[in-house]
């Protein structure tokens, strides 16, 4: 059922229309505050028409039709898909990479994410890795750790609607570097500790936990870190630059798709997901009082170090526009590079090659 539906069941059923507001902003905020990750996806379900062992039909849309590398995820299903290899009529037909689990059956309903991987680096990557656990502000919190042998450690945070899963995508990457990754998980994560209310606060409080990884990481040997963050996980690694009392250890960041904006993320998640109107605003409303965030204009944080900030202008969650003035303020600390044709968290997916040349450049002066 759509949100729009949902609502106005919600409003014709509920006694008095105060309450169904209440209602009807609390589900809308639900879509941000409270992500699926049992789908992670960037639009709604595609159909799977058939599928072999090197390619699969999917229902032709926007994001079925971009470049790149990308996941396909669905109940009980995971799969990564490569180059766009044809399209007819209402399909596209994509290059299959692997089955990672379930079937691609016709009829499958799927996901473009922009999580390529499920499993964890050992099985999935064939990288040698550790599971560890940070001591969290709220209890100890389920991490990989992929070894190597440099003293610079590089912590990876991922984003609303994704899992530690994602940042697998760069740690191939990171290996031929010889640094270390610490790949964690934050509050409310699966195997995580939750909070009361299993909300998100738009990285306000959970870069206490990527606070905790820096700990860690120190403790176990680091001489400095740099901080990867994607969406909010990006927005927790700026706050956690910023304030940690082991900043002084962060010799910079990357920020891929970062929020920057927490009301414009609500609103364009809300739109994608059918709602529009007044509804959108109830929700934003809703998210402000339930996660304490603030009512005031965006603030542009300055980085407290050098940063590597990626995004694109097909990004329909974190406006690009609102990174472009961060690195127009600041253009001593912040290199950007534009990805065209990519959506949200996907700037690795659009252009591999191009994204980890350009990691690599940004992170050697660091080294």
């Amino acid at each position: 059922m759509r949100w729009t539906t949902a609502a106005a069941v919600a409003a014709t059923t509920v006694i008095g229309a105060g309450t169904a507001a209440v209602a009807a902003g609390r589900h809308v905020s639900d879509l941000s505050l409270k992500p699926s990750v049992d789908g992670p996806g960037t639009a709604g379900p595609l159909t799977v028409h058939w599928a072999d062992d090197e390619r699969v039909a999917l229902t032709r849309t926007v994001e079925s039709l971009r470049p790149g590398r990308y996941g396909l995820t669905g109940r009980g299903v995971h799969a990564a898909v490569g180059e766009l290899l044809s399209t007819a009529g209402d399909t596209v037909t994509r290059r299959l990479e692997r089955v990672q689990r379930g079937l691609l059956r016709p009829g499958t309903e799927v996901r473009i994410t922009p999580q390529v991987y499920a499993g964890d680096p050992g099985g999935t990557l064939g990288l040698d890795f550790e599971n560890v656990v940070v001591a969290g502000e709220l209890g100890p919190m389920p991490a990989w750790l992929v070894p190597a042998p440099r003293d610079v450690w590089v912590i990876t945070v991922h984003g609303l609607g994704t899992t530690r899963e994602h940042p697998m995508v760069v740690m191939p990457a990171l290996n031929r570097l010889r640094l270390p990754v610490l790949d964690v998980s934050c509050r409310n994560d699966p195997g995580a500790p939750r909070t009361a209310d299993r909300i998100s606060r738009f990285g306000e409080a959970e870069w206490r936990d990527v606070d905790a990884a820096i700990r860690h990481a120190v403790d176990h040997g680091a001489r400095r870190v740099v901080l990867y963050g994607w969406s909010v996980g990006a927005t927790a690694v700026l706050h956690a630059a910023e304030r940690s009392p082991l900043r002084e250890r962060v010799a910079g960041t990357v920020l891929d798709s970062p929020v920057l904006d927490w009301r414009a993320a609500l609103r364009a998640t809300a739109r994608g997901h059918g709602v529009s109107g007044a509804l959108v605003a109830l929700g934003v409303r809703a998210a402000q009082g339930r996660a304490g965030l603030d009512a005031g204009p965006p603030a542009l944080p300055r980085p407290a170090v050098p940063a590597l900030l990626v995004h694109g202008p097909d990004d329909r969650i974190a406006p690009f526009e609102t990174s472009r003035r961060l690195a127009e303020l600041y253009p001593d600390l912040i290199s950007v590079r534009t990805v065209p044709r990519a959506g949200h968290q996907c700037m690795w997916n659009a252009d591999p090659e191009a994204y980890e040349t350009t990691l690599r450049r940004f992170l050697t002066p660091l080294l």
